[in-house]
């Protein structure tokens, strides 16, 4: 059997989805060897960004770039948590330093080079714990202002998360029962 056509088309379709950044994996899918590929390095169409991470040149940029490479980089299977998520809620004024990525706990025993300025975390989500942000999967905004209480993130800032959140009918106190406790407790310890 032989090896697919190149189709830009699908390639194109794909990196669309990704705000213009495809995987080696993605553009061989697609039908392009690791040599063609480097003829669109040569040429100027694409760009290498990271080892196994290309961009389409002209692609217009977007809002999550900063976020499609790590999210590319973990396979597909990290979730955007913690101050980055808060972000992508546009929860609390939180100014994320670095880019918070859940992966599954089975990544622990993974010997991998963590991109500078993320941070990994190792949890097992639910489906209910996880949603897209524009190209990108975050975690819920339940689970992101738990996640950011139980790490311990500036009180402020989660009490903010906290009010914007049921403010706006993003969860039912109920679901943020954590956070409330967490955030009582520090009150108790003024007291």
């Amino acid at each position: 059997m032989g090896r697919a056509a190149p189709n830009w088309t699908k390639l194109f379709g794909v990196a669309t989805e990704q705000a213009g950044y495809f995987t080696t994996a993605q553009a061989a899918e697609a039908g392009y060897s690791s040599q063609l590929l480097h003829k669109y390095l040569a040429n100027g169409r694409v760009a290498r960004v990271r080892r196994g991470v290309y961009r389409v040149v002209h692609f217009p940029a977007t809002e999550e770039e900063d976020l499609v490479v790590p999210w590319l980089w973990s396979g597909r299977e990290g979730v955007f948590s913690h101050e980055t998520a808060l972000a992508r809620h546009d929860l609390s004024d939180a100014l994320p330093s670095r880019v918070h990525l859940i992966v599954p706990p089975n990544w622990r025993s993974r010997r991998v080079r963590v991109p500078a300025g993320v941070e990994l975390h190792y949890w097992a989500l639910s489906a209910d714990d996880v949603m897209w942000s524009g190209s990108v999967p975050v975690t819920s905004p339940a689970r992101t202002v738990n996640d950011c209480a139980v790490a311990f993130l500036q009180p402020d800032l989660v009490r903010q998360a906290l009010e914007q959140g049921l403010a706006r009918g993003l969860f039912p106190e109920a679901d943020v029962e954590p956070a409330i406790r967490w955030l009582d407790s520090l009150a108790e310890e003024l007291t």
